[in-house]
């Protein structure tokens, strides 16, 4: 009592340097025991820098708690009585400041004051701590084991005999590393962490570095020492206790790469060690800077909320994003797992060995750590086809950018929630895509030698945006021989174009002669914004394409000869959507009608997919004059088309239309549509086998048509999924399906009661993850409002069905034409639990909100939702998503209003009976 006085007084006399630039007086925030606390904002102070964590942590899996302690020696920079730093959830026991000799500086017990609205406490040393002084701050501390996906936290697997076993596991980014120990918590801080890690002697323990030695310490305990880390943020930190198996091989220079798996899941582990293997030395080559830790862990967790989370020697995963079963696995699978390795694997130099500046640039990481997945696979795996993949990451982007309600790319980010919301769509799919548009700009050598500069320059360190850019700019300005020379190009204000400001341009187009009459605006027109574009473009008569940076409003260019068409934006490299004048329309379409092959796969699939997206605000027309049919014209060659991108791409916007107005219950029009669709593309339906055979792309092509095919009632599909489902059912599950289309067996199995339970009751036993999505996708897809209703609540119950799974849940039963009212109706009622298992800002709630407020598209829906989200104004109003979902509700109102009539009417017209009248 003492010392808190002595605090008091201390706080009200000489409040100290370090608050002087506060947002407001101390006073204005307590601390949990009712004193001021001496720091205001959110974000810690600069005056103390830590240096070296010395971690022990014990957690204890029969309690399901943990203890641990943290030396953590610092650097202070101005004179003060206080360490404020990171603390949520945790008991601090004992802290105490030493000196560098670690002599204790005062004999008192040091009280900690808690601030839990800015997750910080802090530490007061009635002897002033002084500049340039080495110091050490020790703490004592516990906890439980957390129950969702954040900071250390618990997950249990079930083994083939039942008994459910328990791993303690650590999930620290953004913000969740002073969930498990207190510590400064922003990327900027990094430090070099020595972890000695207690546990029992049937477990093992992991971290981000090698065994150094293990010590038996008494009562039946063990103690894993481990090398001291490299200096790195806080999030990357990582522990593990576990009893899981692991399948182990070496780089050429000399890594060694583990992955770990629940024992009775080890046989599927082996196609990760192989992906691995081939990606990290890959990246060492492509960086050309070599991996700097000694071993490299890849670990599939039971629980788990993400994809995957980077950890720096101890990358951790979603079983299904990680583990591979050849005989259950379908090539959409072997894809995921493989993207997922190779996003992983990319963050160690881009995120770990470079960290951004603080979250609002954190596309530095996930935007290149998605790009180089497909830059990665397409050097070492080309058979996996993932530039076909590239094309639907960027028309998801564009889907999400083309909203008002997007945000730019490097955006404000301060609290833990508005950090959470920053890992979306932007930062990872457009960061993306804006970085293929400036490699295709720049050249792929001059792209790569920027970022090995940027990566040298920055290694160990964190940057900001302007960083990169002034890098490839030092980069290009060396080299002449690169296509573009930046030294009449600004590239910093180029780039700036796309990441300080949201939205997709849209690009304009007129051919009068020999000139292209070119020009832009945003997308939607609501803001007038101006981007440095690089435009590309093809004619009918050059075999190259032709790059021009755009960087007014409008430019006219002048064309060799005159021409045919003109496409612009070619292979859909560059990060925008193109409007032709109806003549350029008209062209298109009749060379799509006549030769589509004059137009590479890319181009006729962007051409597909800006169309439609034109359709939603009502710009584009054609020989109709009408949008909507202007654009059916357009994809009328698709019968032609042999290639699984543009093919989908049509197909998938008519099935989304399709899904749209059964929701709406609109019978004529459901019915029409999909006859059409049947009718139409009956010719790639009937060719396809239910078989493992062809390449990825072909396989692709066969998992997508006929699982539309079964959906839409297609008898010849119903017929063969039943044979093989009865079959499968027959033989106990023991004959193997077809790995790609195992998935529509078992959602057309679902459909009678007897299919349904025996699926629900494989579900439960099922080793393999892949294989029970697969099975709770169909099982999701009953027409029964009551078996949906019982697999909402064994999600919520987190049994059965395990709570990592249950936003993917609800987002299925609500695609259901018969679920999507059941699934709002459950999100509202159990709004409270959900967000105590998924935090405000976190992918499980965004997930949610998407996935069920973007199925309605009525007024009346619309002013439900809002009412909802009114009535819980002070939850959710920092949540951006909210914005998101319900502005796509608005744009599916829009859409109906605007296109449901003119479908009806050419339905009717195009009907196959109509036809033969």
């Amino acid at each position: 009592m003492h010392l808190l006085l002595v605090i008091l007084l201390f706080l009200e006399s000489q409040f100290c340097v370090q608050s002087s630039d506060s947002n407001s007086p101390a006073g204005d925030n307590l601390a949990t025991n009712g004193l001021p606390f001496p720091w205001s904002k959110v974000r810690l102070p600069n005056y103390i820098v830590p240096v070296h964590y010395h971690l022990l942590i014990h957690p204890n899996l029969t309690t399901l708690k943990f203890s641990g302690s943290v030396k953590i020696e610092i650097d202070v920079k101005n004179n003060t009585n206080w360490v404020v730093l990171h603390s949520k959830n945790l008991k601090i026991f004992t802290a105490t400041v030493l000196d560098e000799h670690e002599a204790h500086l005062s004999d008192k017990v040091l009280s900690v004051l808690e601030y839990p609205a800015h997750e910080q406490i802090a530490i007061f040393s009635p002897k002033i701590l002084t500049s340039g002084e080495k110091y050490f701050l020790y703490l004592e501390f516990g906890a439980p084991l957390s129950d969702g996906f954040y900071g250390f936290y618990k997950s249990t697997y079930k083994t083939k005999a039942g008994e459910t076993r328990v791993l303690a596991s650590t999930h620290f980014e953004p913000t969740s590393a002073r969930m498990a120990l207190p510590c400064f918590d922003e990327p900027i801080f990094k430090a070099n962490y020595t972890v000695r890690i207690r546990r029992g002697p049937s477990h093992i323990a992991l971290s981000n570095m090698p065994l150094e030695q293990t010590v038996k310490i008494g009562n039946g305990l063990f103690e894993d020492q481990f090398e001291v880390s490299v200096k790195m943020s806080s999030y990357l930190l990582a522990f593990i206790v576990c009893d899981f198996r692991s399948v182990s091989g070496m780089t050429a220079t000399g890594i060694n790469i583990s992955i770990y798996a629940v024992p009775e899941k080890w046989h599927q582990t082996h196609y990760a060690l192989e992906a691995a293997l081939r990606l990290l030395e890959f990246y060492e080559q492509y960086f050309n800077i070599l991996y700097p830790l000694p071993k490299m862990d890849l670990i599939a967790i039971p629980d788990f909320q993400s994809g995957a989370m980077e950890n720096w020697g101890l990358t951790t995963y979603r079983e299904t994003s990680l583990l591979y079963d050849p005989d259950i696995s379908s090539a959409s699978d072997k894809l995921w797992v493989t993207l997922v390795i190779g996003h992983e694997l990319a963050h160690q130099w881009f995120g770990n060995l470079v960290t951004m500046e603080w979250w609002n640039d954190i596309w530095l990481n996930e935007g290149f750590a998605r790009y180089m997945e497909f830059v990665s696979l397409e050097a070492v795996y080309p058979e996996l086809k993932v530039e076909d993949h590239f094309l639907d990451t960027c028309f998801g982007a564009i889907g999400r950018d083309s909203l008002n309600s997007s945000r730019p790319i490097s955006s404000l980010a301060e609290n833990p929630t508005q950090i959470k919301e920053m890992f979306d769509t932007v930062s990872y799919d457009k960061g993306a895509c804006i970085l293929h548009m400036l490699r295709n700009f720049l050249t792929n050598e001059g792209f790569q030698s920027g970022i090995i500069r940027y990566l040298r320059r920055f290694r160990y360190s964190n940057a900001r945006n302007e960083d990169l850019w002034d890098s490839l700019i030092k980069h290009q300005n060396k080299n002449s021989h690169s296509l573009f020379i930046l030294s009449h190009i600004d590239l910093k204000k180029m780039m700036s174009t796309w990441t300080l400001q949201k939205g997709i341009p849209l690009v304009t187009v007129r051919r009068q002669g020999r000139r292209l009459y070119v020009g832009q605006e945003r997308f939607l027109k609501i803001v007038l914004y101006l981007w440095h574009i690089p435009l590309t473009y093809k004619t009918s008569h050059s075999e190259h394409e032709v790059k021009h940076l755009l960087t007014t409003k409008s430019d006219v260019l002048t064309l060799d000869e005159e021409v045919d068409w003109v496409k612009l934006n070619t292979d859909m490299n560059g990060y925008y959507i193109v409007h032709y004048d109806e003549e350029g329309w008209n062209c298109l379409t009749e060379l799509l009608r006549v030769n589509h092959t004059a137009l590479s796969f890319k181009d006729r699939a962007s051409l597909i997919h800006n169309a439609f997206q034109l359709v939603t605000i009502s710009q584009l027309t054609g020989k109709t004059g009408n949008s909507i049919l202007a654009t059916l014209d357009l994809i009328g060659y698709l019968k032609s088309e042999t290639h699984n991108v543009p093919l989908l791409q049509g197909l998938g916007y008519l099935q989304s239309f399709y899904k749209l107005i059964e929701k709406r219950h609109i019978a004529d029009v459901t019915h029409n549509l999909k006859t059409y669709i049947l009718q139409y593309f009956r010719d790639v339906i009937d060719k396809q086998t239910w078989s493992d055979d062809g390449t990825v792309s072909d396989r692709r092509l066969r998992e997508e048509v006929l699982s539309l095919a079964c959906d839409f009632n297609y008898p010849p599909c119903l017929e063969k999924a039943k044979q093989l489902f009865n079959s499968w059912v027959d033989s106990n599950g023991t004959v193997s399906l077809p790995t790609d289309v195992s998935e529509t067996v078992y959602m057309v199995g679902a459909q009678d009661d007897s299919g349904w339970a025996y699926l629900l009751e494989k579900y439960g036993v099922s080793m393999c993850e892949t294989e029970k999505s697969k099975f709770l996708s169909a099982l999701a897809s009953s027409k029964d409002s009551k078996k949906l209703s019982r697999l909402l609540q064994l999600g919520m119950g987190g049994t059965v069905i395990k709570t990592q799974n249950l936003p993917s849940l609800i987002y299925m039963v609500a695609r259901n034409p018969v679920g999507h009212f059941l699934a709002w109706d459950f999100v509202k009622k159990h709004w409270n639990e959900l967000v105590e298992k998924f935090p405000l800002g976190s992918f499980g709630i965004r997930s949610i909100i998407v996935g069920t407020v973007t199925q309605f598209s009525s007024t009346e829906e619309l002013r439900e939702v809002e009412v909802f989200f009114k009535s819980i104004t002070e939850q959710v109003s920092q949540l951006r998503v909210i914005q998101v979902a319900t502005e796509n509700l608005e744009k599916n109102i829009m859409w109906l209003k605007r296109n449901l009539e003119t479908m009806r009417t050419w339905l009717h017209s195009h009907s196959p009976t109509r036809r033969t009248n």
